[in-house]
């Protein structure tokens, strides 16, 4: 099967004729990845796009009965904003933290606290979604890009800490009065995964969900190949045609993050969107974009935040511990350019356009 992957990769790299989509994270990553495929419509072949989480989304599918299952997926989607957005006053996630506990109503917190608890046990703490106050404070969350003024970081890092919260499966509560959480670096990928299983439920096996650059591939595209998707060079002028590389998913989960596009300046100081848990600051190395695969996109999103608040060489270390990912990192060579690692698993599934 990874023979014919590989082949399914060269030759679709020979045919790649049009590169059809950006995907951007507004808020946050702006890390880009592009969905190659023919523009030509196709019997079967459904494609739908919209706007949730402050971005985009888009959705491709192959489906004999042509079904249009846009409003049901804007359903689903209004449903699980209304569990883990920080920008909706009335959601799950606010009410908690304006509050201590919280009793679950909507089946999304539990999950993604579950996933989050393991993946900041893995990291030891890289990712971490207490980090909330620290996020709103530098100005990337609902109050706006600009660090507010007296600020104690060393209180607020008193507040940050998974070991801080607490759950089971109906409640979530507070150890520590003040924690706020903040599912912004894991909630893009988990609502493709959601996504991605409303299709599967419905007899669609393959497809490609996009989430503010979050994706779920399962099953081939409308040539029975697999699905390919670009990642961007990390430059803030990058445009749809500037990619690093081509990756095939073989039935994957693929979310990237970086910090090159989601800054702001302050008194002539780069202030980065990605904050280390440990420090309560943003992080400053040189590793400009991680993208990981895994089984699932929840997953894979968490991971590649951590390993951007982690670094390169640490991110590397992490990946020869773990079997669950795959990952490709981009980082500053010292000289003005580039260099890249990739997984070993994932290099029979790379490419790297001329």
């Amino acid at each position: 099967m990874r023979q014919n992957a590989r082949k399914n990769i060269i030759y679709s790299i020979v045919l790649l004729t049009a590169i059809m989509l950006v995907y951007s994270w507004r808020n946050r990553d702006k890390t880009e990845t592009a969905v190659t495929e023919d523009s030509a419509p196709v019997a079967g072949k459904m494609t739908l796009s919209g706007k949730t989480m402050g971005t985009t989304y888009n959705i491709t599918y192959l489906d004999e009965e042509n079904r249009d299952l846009q409003a049901s997926i804007d359903s689903l989607l209004g449903v699980f904003n209304q569990s883990l957005s920080t920008y909706i006053p009335d959601s799950e996630l606010s009410r908690f933290n304006l509050n201590d506990t919280l009793d679950f109503d909507l089946p999304y917190l539990l999950p993604i606290l579950e996933t989050s608890k393991k993946i900041y046990g893995n990291t030891n703490g890289a990712f971490d979604p207490t980090v909330g106050s620290l996020v709103n404070v530098w100005g990337f969350g609902p109050g706006g890009p600009e660090l507010k003024d007296s600020v104690d970081i060393r209180n607020l890092l008193a507040t940050v800490g998974f070991s801080k919260i607490e759950f089971d499966q109906r409640q979530l509560r507070k150890k520590v009065p003040g924690v706020y959480l903040d599912f912004s670096a894991i909630a893009k990928g988990y609502g493709s995964d959601v996504i991605a299983d409303f299709l599967k439920n419905r007899g669609i096996g393959n497809h490609l969900v996009e989430i503010g650059g979050e994706l779920v591939a399962n099953g081939v595209n409308e040539k029975g190949e697999l699905w390919k998707v670009g990642v961007n060079r990390p430059v803030e002028s990058a445009n749809a045609s500037d990619l690093i590389s081509i990756i095939a998913l073989q039935d994957r989960a693929m979310a990237t993050s970086g910090n090159y596009r989601n800054f702001y300046m302050r008194d002539s100081v780069r202030i980065s969107h990605t904050i280390n848990p440990a420090t309560g600051y943003p992080v400053d190395h040189t590793l400009l974009s991680a993208t990981v695969l895994a089984d699932n996109c929840m997953t894979a999103d968490a991971y590649a935040t951590a390993m951007m608040v982690m670094g390169k060489d640490e991110a590397i270390i992490l990946d020869e511990k773990l079997e669950e990912i795959e990952v490709f990192l981009i980082y500053d060579d010292g000289m003005g350019g580039f260099k890249t690692f990739a997984s070993e698993n994932l290099k029979p599934f790379l490419s790297f356009p001329q």
